[in-house]
């Protein structure tokens, strides 16, 4: 009859959540942590990692930041550096080897010198997937070699920051770093050099208490995290409760300390504009 056809229930093959893991290949969809969309991976790479619904600026590494403003006109500087176990800190080696092994790069930074829609310039994109960017002696005995090599060469140089701050199994020799850099700019300022520097998220300790923040123009992607310690340990110091915003790029903007709040769509135009105002016949002026 035809009420039975229409009442017999449809059978469907049921999957199992495991079967679900096992049959969708690991990194091949994202969900946006802001909006909680859920899309390809290739869809949010080729957007530049902005996600397409809410335009939560994710994670980029290093090689994609470089290849998307310089394409294979970057030159790698100081690659084969890579940081010792100083203090002899347990176990600091074997992690050392799983980020080299996980990222494909030496350090948390990654120097050189390439093109930006034809202006020469000197590049450090620091990268959070390396000890959450944190800074040891290696990367800031890199950046701060790019900053002499900048100056010599006469190149303007751009610092992306993604740091958690200090690198704190080098101990003191890490908070070194800290003045190193920024030693290394105030030369490069008395040259002439023109410096850029773009905060992504995070950029936190010692980072942001140094280099980060010397830029001839300070720069930062939105809803980039910027500040030297965190907020609970403020507000506890303070006795006061901060606002939902606190130490984001956008709350910096809005108290004058930072120039602007640069989209990362945006990002390459900008630094073309600036280095075109700056520059004449590929050198400074």
């Amino acid at each position: 009859m035809l009420k039975d056809i229409f009442n017999k229930k449809k059978k469907y093959a049921t999957v199992t959540k495991q079967e679900e893991r096992d049959d969708v290949p690991e990194g091949l969809m994202v969900k946006c942590p802001s909006c909680r969309q859920i899309f390809y991976r290739k869809e949010l790479e080729k957007n530049l990692m902005i996600c397409p619904h809410c335009e939560h600026h994710h994670q980029m590494s290093s090689r994609e930041r470089i290849e998307h403003l310089m394409g294979e006109t970057f030159e790698e500087w100081d690659e084969d550096m890579m940081s010792q176990n100083p203090l002899d800190f347990p176990g600091y080696l074997e992690k050392l080897d799983k980020d080299r092994e996980k990222t494909g790069i030496n350090e948390a930074v990654v120097t050189g010198k390439g093109m930006i829609n034809g202006y020469p310039t000197a590049i450090a994109v620091m990268d959070a997937r390396f000890r959450m960017g944190s800074m040891g002696s290696v990367v800031g005995e890199k950046i701060a070699r790019a900053i002499e090599k900048a100056k010599d060469e006469r190149l303007p140089i751009i610092i992306f920051t993604a740091s958690g701050g200090a690198r704190m199994q080098e101990g003191v020799l890490s908070l070194m770093q800290m003045s190193k850099t920024s030693v290394a700019l105030e030369r490069f300022s008395r040259a002439g050099g023109l410096f850029i520097s773009y905060m992504t998220n995070p950029t936190t300790g010692g980072v942001s208490a140094s280099f980060a923040s010397l830029g001839d123009y300070n720069f930062a992607e939105p809803g980039a995290l910027i500040g030297f310690a965190g907020r609970r340990i403020i507000e506890q110091t303070i006795r006061e409760k901060l606002p939902d915003d606190f130490q984001t790029a956008e709350f910096l903007y809005k108290h004058g300390q930072l120039d602007q709040v640069v989209s990362r769509q945006d990002m390459k135009e900008t630094l073309t504009t600036i280095l075109d105002i700056h520059q004449s016949g590929g050198e400074q002026t």
